[in-house]
C-alpha cells in the first residue's frame, strides 16, 4: 500500500475531502456516474473501467487488494475499497465512500481544522514536544503531522479500531516517520504517560449503529470527548497541554460540552481555554433521533494547559 501511495504522490495527486452530505449530492450528478480519472477513482470513490488508472497504477492496487470487481455493466469495472486525501503536502489512506462499515476509518473536513488548530497551538508553544499521543487516531493524519514536525519526538497513535491501526500505520511509513507507534487502546488503557502533547479528534455524534468513528456516546455525543479530558490531566507533564477538538450540540443557546468541561476542570489549577471552529456542522443530523430539540451542532476546541 505505502507503493500506491508513493505512485500516487510522483503524480502530483491531490484531493481535498468534503462532507459526506456534498459528497453524495456531487456524486449523484449524472455526468459523475463513473470514474474519468485518477482523483475520481481514490478521491471520489466512483466505479472505473480499465483505461481510467495508467498500468502501473492499476497494478499497484490489486496488489494491494483494494479493487473490488463490478458486475453488470457494458464492460468490466471496478472501485476503489479505499480513499487518498491530502493535507499539508502529505498523502492520507481512508475508507471508501460511503463509510457505512463498523470499523470504517474516517477523514472528512474536521480533519483539516483539527490539523490547522494543532499548528496554531504549537506556534504559541513554550516547551518542547518530547513525547505526544493521538487519542482515537482514525488515519492517524494528526499524529504523524506532529511526527513530521517533531523528528526528535516519539509519537503514539492509538485507538480502539484495529481497522484505523492498520491504515494509521501505512500512512506513516508512507510518510517517512519511525518516531510514530501504533497501539490499540482504549483512551489510556493500554499506554504509559505522562505526555507533552494530548491530542484528539474524538467521534461526537449520536450514531444509532453506534459506529466507532463516529459515535460519542452520552446524551447528545458528548461522553467520549469528556472521557479524554477526564484522563488527560493525569497525563500531562509539566508545561504539557491537552488540544481536543470535538462537536457539542447547542440547545436553547447551551454547550453542553462547555458546561461538562467547566466542572471536570474546576479546581484543577490548570490553564485553558474554549472556543467555537465553526457554529454549524452536521446540519442534517438535527432532523430526528437525539437532536429533535437542539438548535446546531458546533465544532469546538478546548485547550488545557498545565503549568511548567
Amino acid at each position: 500500500m505505502p507503493r500506491l501511495l508513493a505512485a500516487l504522490r510522483t503524480r502530483e495527486y491531490r484531493f481535498t475531502v468534503v462532507t459526506p452530505a456534498t459528497h453524495g449530492s456531487v456524486n449523484a450528478r449524472p455526468e459523475n456516474f463513473m470514474a474519468r480519472n485518477v482523483r475520481d477513482v481514490f478521491g471520489w470513490s466512483r466505479p472505473f473501467t480499465r483505461d481510467v488508472l495508467d498500468p502501473e497504477l492499476f497494478g499497484l492496487a490489486a496488489q494491494a487488494g483494494v479493487l473490488t470487481p463490478l458486475y453488470g455493466g457494458t464492460a468490466p469495472s471496478w472501485r476503489s475499497t479505499v480513499r487518498v486525501a491530502t493535507l499539508d503536502g502529505q498523502l492520507f489512506l481512508h475508507s471508501a465512500y460511503p463509510t457505512k462499515a463498523p470499523d470504517a476509518v474516517f477523514f472528512g473536513p474536521d480533519t483539516y481544522r483539527f490539523a490547522a488548530a494543532l499548528r496554531r497551538h504549537l506556534a504559541t508553544r513554550g516547551t518542547a514536544v518530547r513525547r505526544a499521543i493521538d487519542i482515537g487516531c482514525g488515519s492517524g493524519a494528526a499524529g504523524i503531522l506532529i511526527a513530521l514536525a517533531h523528528p526528535a519526538a516519539e509519537v503514539v497513535l492509538t485507538d480502539i479500531n484495529a481497522s484505523a491501526l492498520v491504515v494509521a500505520s501505512i500512512n506513516a511509513v508512507a510518510a517517512g516517520v519511525p518516531n510514530t507507534v501504533c497501539r490499540c487502546s482504549d483512551l489510556f488503557a493500554s499506554v504509559a504517560g505522562p505526555f507533552d502533547l494530548i491530542m484528539a479528534n474524538p467521534p461526537y455524534l449520536m450514531d444509532p449503529s453506534a459506529r466507532a468513528y463516529r459515535h460519542g456516546g452520552g446524551a447528545l455525543g458528548e461522553a467520549l470527548s469528556i472521557r479524554i479530558l477526564q484522563g488527560a490531566l493525569p497525563n500531562l507533564t509539566p508545561g504539557g497541554s491537552l488540544v481536543l477538538y470535538t462537536g457539542s450540540a447547542i440547545v436553547d443557546g447551551h454547550d453542553h460540552v462547555r458546561s461538562a468541561a467547566e466542572a471536570v476542570l474546576a479546581g484543577s489549577g490548570l490553564a485553558w481555554r474554549y472556543e467555537e471552529l465553526d457554529p454549524d456542522v452536521f446540519g442534517e443530523e438535527l432532523a430526528d433521533g437525539a437532536y429533535r430539540e437542539t438548535d446546531r451542532i458546533a465544532a469546538v476546541l478546548l485547550i488545557v494547559e498545565r503549568p511548567g
